[in-house]
């Protein structure tokens, strides 16, 4: 909830650090709060972090959803990297 709460205010660098602050809890990071993440980066135009938070997913093992997809697309988007915005999509579609 906090984390979804700091991506709503447009406070993209709080949500990225709750978030990794939950990485030594025992709070789950679950598809839901990647998105979020992945989200409020892509808010604050910080498109590169939004995708490393895209790419962690996989390395965790987290299942990527529709939002979580058209999140950091839309990231790459905003950043102007339409070639990795192309792949992404190719990639969700499979």
């Amino acid at each position: 909830a906090a984390v979804s709460a700091c991506e709503k205010d447009g406070a993209w660098a709080h949500a990225l650090q709750l978030f990794r602050d939950m990485a030594g809890t025992c709070v789950e990071r679950n598809t839901i709060t990647y998105s979020t993440v992945v989200s409020a980066c892509r808010m604050g135009k910080q498109w590169v972090l939004a995708l490393q938070v895209f790419r962690e997913m996989a390395d965790c093992h987290v299942k990527r959803n529709t939002i979580t997809y058209s999140a950091v697309i839309s990231a790459c988007e905003t950043g102007g990297d339409w070639m990795r915005a192309f792949h992404l999509v190719r990639e969700m579609v499979g």
